[in-house]
């Protein structure tokens, strides 16, 4: 499990106690309210008293409400990030697959994906940094592409669909 998930399940944690505390707090209070109704009969101070009890008793079943949404709210997020992080990978795999690139040159080209400079590549690979210039300029070469933002544009224009617009002035 990652921290991320880790961190709104201790805050989901956390405010769920708050919740059934404040559950706990509007029983007694409502116990209370029985028992001087009882004992006291009915009087403005316990209308009030009453009113104020029921008002919290609406405050703990909204923020139950609340904190329920929000916790699905978060895992629906999760599972979306989880499946475009999924279908960027595949996007990857298959462009690479497409343009034939080698093993090294996929490794390359993941890393100027990630933004590694050239310097950067060559360590990160063991290798020197004209070996790492010479499989960039293959695989600049294979994707038709001049730069790594090159490169990088390749993917996000076909991550981001924008949504058919018509021309100016038509209607």
């Amino acid at each position: 499990m990652n921290t991320r998930v880790r961190s709104i399940e201790r805050k989901a944690t956390g405010i769920s106690i708050l919740v059934a505390l404040q559950a706990l707090a509007c029983s007694f209070f409502l116990a209370d309210l029985v028992g001087d109704v009882v004992a006291e009969g009915i009087g403005w101070h316990l209308v009030i008293e009453g009113m104020a009890a029921i008002a919290l008793l609406a405050a703990v079943v909204l923020g139950a409400l609340q904190v329920r949404s929000l916790i699905a709210a978060a895992r629906r997020d999760e599972t979306a990030v989880a499946a475009a992080k999924g279908a960027l990978a595949d996007l990857i795999a298959l462009r690479f697959a497409e343009w034939k690139l080698t093993a090294a040159e996929a490794d390359v080209a993941l890393f100027a994906l990630k933004g590694c400079d050239i310097a950067e590549i060559a360590g990160l690979r063991g290798s020197a940094a004209g070996t790492v210039r010479a499989q960039l300029a293959r695989v600049y070469a294979k994707a038709q592409v001049d730069s790594q933002s090159g490169l990088i544009a390749q993917f996000l224009e076909e991550l981001i669909a924008l949504p058919d617009r018509e021309p100016k002035g038509s209607a």
